[in-house]
């Protein structure tokens, strides 16, 4: 009888109070000790929160604008997501190790854990936030196709531990706040997701302008028809197609499923919807982040 594969329904375990993969906390000891580069370009995020699409943003930035080189390899490899470790992979760490600068780097880390080496170098950091009720159903169809990922149960028991930051990478809530109060000090760049589905023109200017980088109209037009969700959902290197269906399984749920912002009336019933206002207006109290839930 073949034994199970430990990286497939995993446990979550805390390191430092946020509840992460159980292969991740094997691995942590590499991701603190990760050495930040000046030139490095940071993308951090809750997941499901436009990573893969701010990810393929600044690739093609990075790139002029050339589509083959943007196809070289998955997105994962193009930028590596530094805390994941993956069966018959190098890990997030020893893909960074090995690439040239300047890197793209993705995290989902809380910015409490993030490696000290990238406040010390002083680079720059891209975060995107989306609203916590298209995160939640997003992160619940993909706990379900995902199947590093635990069990998530129903859709009313994954929406309590949603609340309750029981999930990987924990609290939502800790998540942005965390990230929008280091904004205030470090070189950081907050996106937000309804900002750029309302008006991704507007939000790739302000990407370059961080990046300080200029390009042509019709280098801008290329940029923003390449990234545009049907154009990524339909691009095996970004769609994560590439991804065996055992740790990944799209015929459950696409990587790339809807893309929009205001998804959640489709799912939340009255009584959830309710109830998950109170709990965000006590968990969101005190701060200055606002979040549009449709736009």
């Amino acid at each position: 009888m073949a034994e199970p594969d430990p990286y497939l329904r995993q446990k979550l375990v805390p390191i430092r109070g946020v509840p992460m993969l159980d292969s991740l906390v094997e691995n942590w000891p590499a991701v603190e000790a990760v050495q930040a580069r000046p030139d490095d370009l940071l993308i951090a995020t809750y997941p499901k929160a436009g990573t893969t699409w701010i990810s393929e943003i600044v690739e093609m930035i990075y790139h002029d604008g050339d589509v083959e080189k943007c196809r070289r390899g998955g997105i994962h490899v193009r930028v590596p997501f530094m805390e994941m470790i993956f069966p018959g992979h190098p890990t997030g760490v020893q893909q960074l190790e090995a690439m040239k600068s300047p890197r793209l780097i993705k995290t989902h880390l809380a910015v409490q854990l993030l490696p000290k080496s990238f406040w010390e170098t002083n680079c720059k950091i891209i975060y995107v936030a989306r609203n916590a009720k298209d995160e939640a159903v997003s992160y619940f169809h993909f706990y379900q196709m995902a199947k590093a990922h635990p069990e998530p149960g129903t859709w009313q028991e994954y929406l309590q531990s949603f609340m309750s930051g029981d999930v990987a990478f924990g609290s939502w809530y800790d998540h942005v706040k965390g990230w929008w109060e280091k904004a205030k000090e470090h070189r950081i760049l907050y996106l937000f997701y309804e900002d750029m589905k309302e008006d991704p023109r507007r939000e790739v200017l302000k990407v370059l302008r961080f990046l300080d980088r200029d390009v042509s109209d019709d280098l801008l037009e290329k940029i923003l028809h390449h990234t545009s969700f049907q154009e990524m959902k339909d691009n095996p290197m970004v769609n994560y197609g590439v991804v065996p269906s055992k740790y990944m399984d799209q015929s459950v749920s696409a990587f790339m499923r809807k893309g929009i912002a205001g998804d959640w009336k489709n799912v939340f019933t009255v009584a959830q919807n309710e109830r998950f206002d109170e709990d965000y207006e006590r968990k969101m109290a005190g701060s200055t982040l606002r979040f549009r839930t449709e736009i």
